[in-house]
């Protein structure tokens, strides 16, 4: 109604929108009314493409031969593509041209150019092998287009997927082939052969060669073994001599050590005995000594006593025990009243002691 309309485009592609001849809005998955009566709507494709291509190449020898393969391209600049080329859309979001088509056609076509020159200085049998060496050709040829450069677009990559020359060629390269195959095939079956016999004669002479360095080798063998024999005879005599000469060393390091020991064992001995003897007579020495201070002491005891005890020689036991100061109780007075009958019994005709004062001395002495 009134021409209004509602577009909208995905985030992959630029759209540019004409009014007037003037562009309103542009930018990546817009989407908005416009007046299909005076509008005009542009949308250019941002994502990666690839084009498949396949065209003819003439070789250095004049030979036709097939290219073909896939280029990649993405658009960098769609402002500057929209431009060179028409991708505007109807009200619907429909293409009005295929200029696309344009677009695949113009990479095609640079993509010949690129590599027509290379595939002109190789011979078919070469062409047919540089797929990849055509692919280098390309690439570099639609990097340096300036008309790929205004259409606003990087070529990304470059794949050959085949190089076929024509039938009749291709029989003929594969007839060359084959017979070269062959020729290679009885050249290697010769080769070999040869090769057989070269080794069989190698493999005798190293046989022969094998059994003269043996037989050279068990004589170098044989008479190591008797050099070896002979060596181990002198070196068994030396080390016999060696052990004999050791022995007898070792008897007259031994006589000599025994000497020696016998020796030191006497003066030990002698030394021992010495100084047992001088100790037995320091004991001597000591035990005189000390047995003439104790006589000197006991006669001087002895002396002592016998000074203090010279006045009470001729004295009375009685006034002794007086002279004590210490008083005489009854049971001393009775003991000695039994002393003085003990010692005058003769004089004695009968005596009577009762049994009770024996048994008042008896129990104060069991007390004490």
């Amino acid at each position: 109604m009134l021409g209004i309309k509602h577009i909208k485009f995905d985030a992959s592609t630029y759209v540019l929108h004409y009014k007037n001849g003037r562009v309103v809005k542009e930018g990546k998955g817009l989407s908005f009314y416009f007046n299909s009566r005076s509008s005009s709507i542009v949308a250019v494709p941002m994502g990666t493409d690839d084009v498949p291509f396949i065209f003819n190449q003439t070789t250095a020898d004049s030979q036709n031969v097939t290219v073909q393969g896939q280029l990649t391209y993405k658009v960098e600049a769609p402002k500057q593509l929209g431009e060179m080329l028409d991708f505007s859309v109807d009200a619907n979001g429909k293409y009005i041209k295929n200029d696309k088509e344009k677009l695949h056609q113009r990479l095609v076509n640079e993509s010949q150019t690129a590599s027509a020159s290379f595939m002109q200085s190789l011979s078919v049998k070469d062409a047919v092998r540089s797929a990849k060496q055509v692919e280098q050709e390309i690439a570099r040829g639609l990097k340096d287009s300036p008309a790929i450069a205004m259409l606003g677009i990087t070529p990304l990559t470059v794949n050959i997927l085949a190089i076929k020359p024509e039938p009749n060629t291709a029989k003929a390269l594969e007839a060359h082939t084959r017979e070269a195959l062959l020729k290679e095939a009885d050249s290697a079956i010769y080769e070999r052969r040869n090769f057989a016999v070269e080794q069989e004669r190698r493999i005798k002479e190293s046989e022969l060669s094998t059994e003269i360095a043996i037989e050279e080798k068990k004589k170098q063998i044989s008479q190591k073994q008797m050099e070896a024999q002979v060596e181990k005879a002198q070196n068994d005599r030396k080390l016999r001599e060696m052990k004999i000469d050791a022995d007898n060393a070792v008897a007259t390091k031994e006589m000599e050590a025994a000497a020696i020991r016998e020796k030191n064992d006497r003066a030990l001995r002698e030394m021992r005995m010495a100084a047992n003897i001088e100790l037995e007579e320091q004991r001597r020495q000591l035990v005189a000594t000390k047995v003439e201070n104790e006589k000197a002491e006991a006669e001087a005891q002895a002396y002592a006593q016998d000074l203090m005890l010279t006045p009470y020689k001729e004295m009375d036991w009685r006034r002794i025990m007086a002279l004590t100061g210490k008083g005489l109780d009854a049971k001393t007075h009775i003991a000695m009243a039994f002393n003085d009958l003990a010692q005058n019994a003769q004089r004695i005709g009968n005596l009577n002691i009762s049994p009770d004062l024996l048994q008042n001395l008896i129990t104060e002495q069991q007390q004490r």
